[in-house]
């Protein structure tokens, strides 16, 4: 059987995602030790669930672009595509500005570590604030197989992170 296998980043890396949130190294280290790797909440559960390593508040129309000090390995065939908790999208619209985040094999080998970044809004149209403590479920996580054409000739080798594929 076919497995994958989720890892944090290294704390240089994840320090370097948690810049533009204005804490002392000591706070993020504070963060970074309790980061909860992605995990399925039931065996019947398709998704594994994505865990904020901070408070989150988002009010109307607010953005987030959110480092989950998470990178993920997984077979060269294989694909992690990442959605909002059904809760939190049901509840309260809250979506990933992608709509649905891909993460390609070859993301791990990655400059930033294959580092996993989830781009939040409060898409309400309710008027709802949406709060999430750090180490509840943001986003969850399937993995897919996917194929290729039979005259499939790419050899290119990702460096880059985020968009990179589309770089000249």
């Amino acid at each position: 059987m076919k497995k994958a296998k989720f890892y944090k980043v290294s704390f240089e890396q994840f320090q370097g995602g948690m810049s533009k949130f204005d804490l002392s190294e000591d706070k993020v280290k504070e963060i970074y030790d309790n980061i909860k790797l992605p995990k399925r909440a039931t065996i019947g559960s398709a998704g594994y669930d994505f865990f904020t390593p901070i408070d989150i508040t988002l009010k109307p129309n607010e953005t987030i672009n959110l480092p989950t000090g998470i990178r993920c390995e997984m077979n060269e065939s294989w694909v992690l595509m990442l959605f909002p908790r059904s809760g939190l999208g049901f509840k309260y619209r809250l979506q990933l500005n992608n709509t649905v985040g891909i993460i390609d094999s070859d993301y791990f080998n990655a400059d930033n570590e294959g580092h996993i970044f989830i781009k939040l809004t409060n898409d309400t149209n309710e008027d709802k604030t949406v709060n999430v403590n750090a180490g509840e479920g943001i986003a969850q996580g399937i993995f897919m197989v996917y194929g290729t054409v039979e005259d499939d000739e790419v050899s290119e080798k990702r460096t880059g992170g985020f968009g990179s594929t589309t770089k000249s």
